[in-house]
């Protein structure tokens, strides 16, 4: 039986291959190799492992990985939490190796998952003028965007069918004061001519009165008096 390492040991091997993807340790005292990615041979970017590592080097490596696949056990080194003077645990808490698992998990898209949130607080900042938060905790700079919280969907369908009712009255009540505004010049033609009519008919009134007047008035005229003078003078005369 091959003893293996354990996980997150640190050994020093041999390079046996070299690829395009990485290169293939010989683990001491055993005949199994493991394989350092060139994603972990350095911090920095590596395109070529050639450039890196070269067939018969000897590597500082730490044992970050065990996998049984297809009946073969396959085991995965890092030569940059190591360092490759001296062989020590650059990374003995194993940091970087739960980052570097966090960056290969595959992305969820959550878009069309619906969001609810809960114990929404019912105010009004004070420095932007969004709803749900206090000015302490608002984060939004001076002259910078606003940001404040989305309507659900029941509250859209609640504020349209509002705005489609006050469109409505707003409706009714146009054609309602245009309905009065047409009765009230209706109203007004009538008056006008009935104080029309009232007018003639006082006008025709008083001139019969004046009529009644003159002629059972006891003064005489002045054709009467002329006549009356004229009879008297022929009196005298005769």
């Amino acid at each position: 039986m091959e003893v293996l390492p354990e996980l997150y040991a640190i050994f020093q091997g041999e390079v046996a291959t070299v690829t395009e993807y990485g290169a293939f340790i010989k683990i001491p005292g055993c005949r199994k190799q493991g394989l350092v990615h060139k994603t972990h041979m350095s911090c920095c970017r590596v395109d070529k492992p050639s450039e890196i590592v070269d067939v018969g080097d000897k590597v500082w490596v730490k044992l970050i990985g065990k996998e049984m696949k297809d009946d073969k056990l396959k085991l995965s080194l890092s030569m940059k939490v190591v360092n490759q003077g001296t062989g020590k645990d650059l990374d003995p808490n194993n940091v970087s190796l739960d980052q570097d698992e966090r960056k290969k998990r595959t992305f969820r898209d959550y878009t069309s998952q619906k969001i609810t949130l809960e114990a929404v607080l019912n105010t009004v900042c004070k420095k932007c003028g969004c709803k749900g938060h206090f000015a302490k905790e608002c984060f939004v700079q001076p002259g910078g965007t606003k940001y404040s919280l989305i309507p659900e969907e029941e509250e859209e369908e609640v504020a349209a069918a509002g705005h489609e009712r006050d469109k409505k009255t707003n409706l009714a009540d146009d054609s309602s004061k245009k309905r009065k505004k047409k009765k009230k010049k209706k109203h007004r033609d009538k008056q006008s001519s009935e104080s029309d009519l009232d007018s003639s008919d006082s006008d025709s009134d008083g001139a019969q009165l004046a009529s009644k007047r003159t002629k059972h008035s006891g003064k005489p005229s002045k054709a009467q008096k002329k006549k009356k003078k004229k009879k008297h003078k022929k009196k005298t005369r005769d």
